[in-house]
């Protein structure tokens, strides 16, 4: 008996192209901001960060004062 020929579809297959190409890919459409805007970002940041501080220091003591006065 001869051998039994087995017919195979060859099915292409999509090649997916590798983790490392895509994040390639993907970086190439982020836009970065130019170091005016980061130094703009930055103080803005400072800047709330600072009112934040001083906003909850005034409402600690004030809630302090008014919890001794009771």
């Amino acid at each position: 008996m001869g051998k039994k020929e087995k017919k195979t579809k060859k099915v292409k297959k999509e090649r997916k192209p590798g983790y490392l190409k895509e994040v390639w890919r993907e970086m190439k459409q982020v836009k970065f901001p130019t170091g005016k805007e980061v130094v703009t970002y930055t103080f803005a940041t400072i800047a709330i960060v600072v009112f934040l501080v001083c906003f909850f220091l005034i409402l600690s003591a004030l809630l302090s004062w008014v919890k001794g006065a009771l």
